[in-house]
């Protein structure tokens, strides 16, 4: 993945040029027993959305903690400060992204042994605890004001959420707070079925008709695969193995009795005759027959979905499979997932094992989000610094530096055990992990996202820039720059920096793109591919960019047709264009690439890029709720991302305890299930603050615009992402969720017009998928690639009149409980009806594998 040795080395060099001394031994030491804590007080302190919070410093330490030269430096959801009505001990300012620090104010004295308040208040309401500080340490200064010592400090304790204006979001929250006793009335709406109601495979498939008898598995069946399906063959005898225990012999051989049997043939299903499958399961054994190699595998991984849960929670000899026919094909041919590994990283190793679900359920393009603000974590030859500065966080002297801050509590020292803000890909691990994708039909689009969130990039070329215009290269020097240097542009971009937006008027940022882009084309010939896809971003470039460059002034003065300032944002997609058509690459980017600003400042729809190959993935249903018709009627192809229902990195629920995002609501597997791709108002419910939408002005798909609909991409931005479980957690069940919508054919709901109809068929639908969930989808993914981390909902409770009642959200889980304190256990007394009960009960849910929900606690 890096090259250790190396990676320290740069670092020391860096750490050195900071004027630091080692974070290890110094005079402040014991600033290290410094303990901070941290309370969201109300999220009601002015409207219509203030939010004050605290910091509490305990010092448990024997150095006293003075009115200068030191800083608390620590990263925080970003969040507009505002001034406090009362003068503190210190105060807070923010410097960039996510980075923050405290400095102390005149007076400020923290002995050993005392404690030391600092409010602050800022806007957006605070309801998680993924929002708190996290990665912080002090700076120490000598009398020079240099940096003479880092100490870093354990996490901060956060002071629990109980009140309703700490777990509301301010006034304008309608949604209801998620309590227990709300949970078990939400849950009556589901209910157990028998075992013959529950679905064959997941995502369902277009037709499944049930035979009678049983068809016993065994390693004796071997595979028969035809020629070109070597790779599907291996596959399933992996996977068969690893689900049943059992080896399976693989041949280039004809279909026989007995067999497990893998063919192409001219399979069409619903129409579509690419990735379409037939699966048989009778006396003769199991055939596979797909309309291509990718319809085979498909078919292949729906027989995996067959073996009963028990063949695997115990593993024996034989499996029994029922007799079954199934006729499948996809509704859309472009199923996508994103993940963002700039924000925190992810090793390859976990991006194989994602690779893996993904297949399985269905999807077959992977957006690989590898540059962003806070890391570029891809291997670029001839452009080291992409890598050994893009790729690492550490601390810094200023945020003006060439090099990059701590973000999402990476913390001071890059590479830190147990952080996740350093790291990439060398060119093996990437061109292994496209083998990988491409082995089980997974088409990955590689991302380089500018002009904006290209914090990363800047400040890597910049590094370089310095580097060569010190052995006296300039004109080398400024063949990659990004920057116009003399730019004095004020803005903030949504993640909160100041400084991510690339010059698009240098023809040096033109050529650095056409430079890493051709790289990536190499990578993908050494993996024997042709890439084809390419995604440039291209959204969220802050207001203010560029009207303070002397360069965007001079070009906008030169051609007064580019508008404004943020019309230069459509001129670097029209620059750009060219250079990726000539590389015969189809243009993947956000909305942002499809719209502009008209003369009065209004944003619309640009028609400059439709017909021309640009693709934009439209995520935003909830501020502007008809975007991704507005810019599919215009001609654009177009791949839906909606926020309200495929943004895996929004929490659950409100649970303060439920980690995640909530800036555009909150998103479950529910919504990731319910979704009509040609009438998305049908399944759009509230506001990010959960007030009911209305549909009355928006402009609708037009019936010829259908076709423009390409397919659907669920999304994993990664800011509060740590690892790998908290990753497959935030992925999973939801995954299954959004592969119902993405592949299986239209529901029959989605064309009822009449909401109370519709939601009561949908209710019916949702009952038998999540019996599903619980009682077959969840358990096996503990025994997938050694088992995944996915998410078991916790279980509804209701106490009347001493009597306790409780309930799962998946029926099919176990409940089970304790009253002597301790906590649940698979081998707990299992809640079958309600009890009788006092004191303390401590409630969990599990599946039949044994995984465990959180914890309930009932007083």
């Amino acid at each position: 993945m890096r090259n250790i040795l190396y990676n320290t080395f740069l670092f020391l060099i860096i750490f050195v040029l900071n004027g630091c001394k080692s974070s290890e031994t110094g005079s402040f030491d014991q600033a290290a027993k410094v303990a901070v804590s941290w309370e969201v007080v109300s999220n009601f302190a002015a409207p219509p959305d203030v939010f004050e919070a605290k910091f509490y410093l305990k010092n448990n330490g024997n150095l006293t903690l003075g009115d200068s030269s030191w800083a608390l430096f620590f990263n925080m959801a970003p969040r507009p400060l505002l001034p406090y009505s009362t003068p503190q001990p210190a105060q807070l300012e923010h410097i960039n992204g996510d980075w923050y620090k405290m400095t102390p104010n005149k007076g400020f004295h923290l002995a050993p042994g005392d404690s030391v308040t600092v409010s602050y208040k800022g806007t957006e309401g605070i309801v998680k605890e993924t929002d708190a500080p996290l990665g912080l340490y002090f700076v120490f200064y000598d009398k020079e004001g240099k940096e003479s010592q880092i100490v870093q400090l354990a996490p901060c304790t956060v002071v629990p959420f109980t009140k309703k204006e700490q777990l509301l979001r301010g006034p304008n929250d309608q949604d209801p707070i998620l309590t227990h006793e709300y949970q078990y009335k939400e849950n009556l709406g589901v209910s157990p079925v028998n075992a013959d109601q529950l679905l064959k495979v997941i995502p369902s498939p277009v037709k499944v008709t049930a035979g009678k008898g049983t068809f016993t598995l065994t390693s004796a069946a071997s595979i028969h695969y035809q020629n070109g399906l070597e790779s599907e063959a291996k596959l399933l005898a992996q996977r068969l193995k690893e689900l049943t225990g059992n080896e399976f012999a693989v041949k280039n051989a004809a279909p026989a009795a007995n067999t497990i049997s893998l063919q192409t043939g001219k399979i069409a299903v619903n129409g579509i005759n690419k990735e379409a499958y037939h699966l048989t399961i009778d006396d003769k054994g199991v055939s596979i027959i797909g309309s291509d190699a990718a319809g085979v595998f498909y078919g292949t991984q729906s027989l995996a979905a067959l073996i009963p849960t028990k063949a695997f929670v115990q593993k024996s000899t034989s499996v029994g499979l029922d007799y079954v026919q199934i006729e499948d094909a996809p509704r859309f041919h472009f199923r996508s997932m994103q993940l963002d590994v700039s924000r925190n990283f992810q090793d390859k190793e976990t991006i194989l094992r994602l690779l893996d679900v993904l297949a399985f359920y269905k999807l077959n393009h992977f957006l690989l989000y590898t540059t962003e603000d806070e890391g570029w974590r891809l291997e670029i030859d001839g452009l080291p610094e992409l890598t050994q500065v893009g790729a690492q966080r550490q601390h810094i002297s200023s945020y003006k530096n060439a090099a990059l801050h701590p973000g999402y509590g990476s913390g001071p020292v890059a590479y830190d055990k147990g952080k996740h803000g350093s790291g990439f890909y060398s060119k093996a691990d990437f061109i292994e992990i496209l083998k990988y994708a491409t082995a089980r039909h997974i088409k990955i689009i590689p991302e380089v996202n500018l002009p904006g969130h290209a914090h990363a990039a800047i400040k890597a070329m910049e590094a370089r820039y310095e580097r060569l215009m010190k052995d006296g290269k300039e004109k080398e020097a400024n063949e990659y720059r990004l920057i116009d240097p003399n730019d004095q542009s004020v803005y903030l971009s949504a993640q909160g920096y100041k400084d991510n937006v690339v010059d698009v008027t240098r023809e040096s940022t033109y050529h650095f793109y056409e430079k890493v882009t051709d790289e990536i084309i190499k990578m993908y010939k050494e993996a024997g591919l042709t890439l084809d896809l390419f995604h440039i971003g291209g959204d969220e470039v802050a207001n203010g960019a560029w009207t303070k460059s002397p360069l965007a002034q001079e070009l906008l003065k030169k051609d007064p047709s580019i508008g404004n300032a943020y019309n230069l944002h459509p001129y670097f997609i029209r620059r750009l264009l060219p250079s990726l058509k000539k590389r015969n690459l189809q243009v993947h980017g956000w909305e942002e690439v499809s719209m502009i600003k008209d003369k009065d400042g209004a944003l619309k729809v640009n028609p400059e890029f439709a017909g021309k190959n640009v693709i934009p993935y439209v995520w935003n249903n909830v501020f502007d709720p008809d975007m991704g018709y507005k810019i599919a009627n215009a001609g654009y192809p177009v791949v839906l991302c909606n926020v309200t229902n495929f943004y895996f990195d929004l929490a659950y629920n409100n649970d303060p305890k439920e980690p995640g995002l909530y800036w555009a609501g909150f998103v479950d597997t529910r919504d990731n299930y319910t979704f009509a791709p040609y009438d998305m108002f049908k399944t759009t419910y509230t506001t990010a603050m959960g007030k009911p939408m209305v549909f009355d002005k928006v402009e609708r798909l037009k019936p010829e615009a259908r076709k423009n609909i390409m397919g659907v991409e669920c999304q994993l931005w990664s800011e509060t992402v740590k690892g790998r479980d908290m990753m497959e957690y935030y992925t999973l069940p939801k995954l299954m969720g959004f592969a119902e919508s993405a592949w299986s054919a239209e529901r029959p709901w989605e064309n009822i017009s009449d909401k109370a109809t519709r939601e009561k068929v949908i209710q019916t639908g949702w009952n038998v998928f999540v019996n599903t969930l619980a009682q077959k989808e969840l358990p096996r993914l503990s025994y997938l690639n050694g088992g995944y981390n996915y998410r078991v909902p916790l279980p509804g409770t209701l106490v009347e009149n001493g009597t306790l009642k409780a309930n799962s959200s998946f029926p099919g889980l176990t409940i089970r409980y304790t009253t002597d304190g301790s906590e649940p256990s698979e081998k707990s007394t299992e809640y079958k009806n309600p009890i009788n009960v006092t004191g303390t009960v401590k409630l969990k849910s599990f599946d039949a594998a044994g995984k465990g929900s959180r914890t309930v606690s009932i007083k």
